[in-house]
């Protein structure tokens, strides 16, 4: 994972929540480096290049126009990333980890919630869906739902009814949601998205954080 954007140098980064942040199907990290402003302080974002190449753009994995996936691709992108953030959380001192994903970002995402449903605290999903996975659904539900930010336009029309649905009934059974849409947002984040992704944020990132170090100084 060589192409990453951070939101803060190195030596700020220490004593901080890290936000990994997951981008959609032919585009790149700086769409999501965008959302850098609007995320709480007291979180280093980290914007991630997917490895799959789409043209002269990047994805997580090929994906055809109904959505489907091939769940070895996709868990071959996971493992990828679950390399990358097990020596970037050896390196630095991160106080948690949650992921924010768009489209297939968030397919993305949540297919690693679903690996390691004790390794996150929160996850932001955007206009994006839930890949299949029968092997992982064996497992399920998530032994504890963790705060999953499900925001969307009704309207947009890249992802599927049935995507939807599935989506819709995975989250209810595995996640602690909270569920937004915005009319006539598009594919694609809208500024008033952007602002409750980051009352979202502040309330189960920034909050825990500042509550777990009080009980720890306590």
């Amino acid at each position: 994972m060589q192409n990453v954007l951070w939101s803060a140098p190195a030596e700020v980064r220490p004593g901080t929540h890290l936000l990994v942040m997951l981008h959609g199907y032919g585009t790149d990290e700086h769409s999501m480096a965008r959302l850098f402003p609007s995320i709480p302080a007291g979180i280093t974002s980290a914007a991630l290049r997917g490895t799959f190449p789409v043209g002269d753009s990047h994805g997580w994995f090929l994906l055809d126009p109904y959505l489907q996936s091939d769940t070895g691709a996709v868990l071959e992108a996971a493992a990828g990333i679950f390399t990358w953030l097990d020596r970037v959380r050896a390196e630095g001192a991160f106080t948690g980890v949650s992921m924010l994903g768009f489209s297939q970002g968030m397919a993305m995402a949540t297919t690693l919630l679903r690996l390691r449903p004790q390794g996150f605290d929160a996850v932001v999903g955007l206009s994006g869906f839930v890949a299949e996975n029968e092997l992982l659904a064996m497992a399920e539900p998530l032994p504890k739902p963790v705060p999953y930010f499900w925001g969307r336009d009704r309207d947009d029309w890249v992802i599927n009814e049935d995507a939807i649905a599935a989506t819709r009934n995975w989250l209810a059974e595995n996640t602690a949601l909270t569920a937004r849409t915005y009319p006539g947002m598009g594919h694609t984040v809208g500024a008033e998205e952007a602002r409750d992704i980051g009352i979202f944020l502040r309330r189960y990132v920034v909050s825990k954080a500042h509550a777990d170090r009080e009980n720890k100084e306590g």
